[in-house]
């Protein structure tokens, strides 16, 4: 019979190893980004290293901008007596809702130094007429 004790100690050794890479393949899968405003629109950042214009794709549908893509990079170094090689491959998709005052007509990005910053303009405000009001006698 095992004792109860013996068996936590051990499941957690053995696992630890898979939640630290579950953490790391979801932080990949999951690009961090950050979002900001001011007066002229809106700005979504997301930090995409590694990964080539040709391989993100910018959708923009019903309020929603969203940002797919796949990162495939690999990497081989030999030498004397050793040999290295390492490969990153997966997708990832991140979808923003934006205000309902963004021009989504007007949606740009820009791809530099492994970091995607869209920008989503705000839509001008409309000018309402002045009304003259009459004044009627009661």
């Amino acid at each position: 019979m095992v004792e109860s004790s013996h068996v936590s100690g051990f499941w957690p050794q053995l696992y630890e190893p898979f939640r630290a890479m579950g953490a790391r393949l979801s932080e990949f899968l999951s690009p961090a980004s950050e979002a900001s405003t001011n007066e002229a629109g809106y700005k979504i950042s997301m930090e995409l290293p590694g990964v080539e214009e040709k391989d993100i794709e910018l959708s923009v549908d019903n309020g929603v901008v969203t940002v797919k893509g796949e990162k495939k990079s690999s990497r081989e170094e030999s030498g004397d007596t050793w040999y290295f090689s390492e490969r990153q491959y997966g997708a990832f998709q991140r979808s923003f809702r934006v205000a309902p005052d963004a021009d989504l007509t007007g949606v740009s990005a820009d791809l530099t130094d492994g970091v995607l910053t869209v920008s989503v303009p705000r839509k001008a405000p409309t000018q309402k007429a002045a009304k003259t009001v009459k004044i009627t006698k009661g």
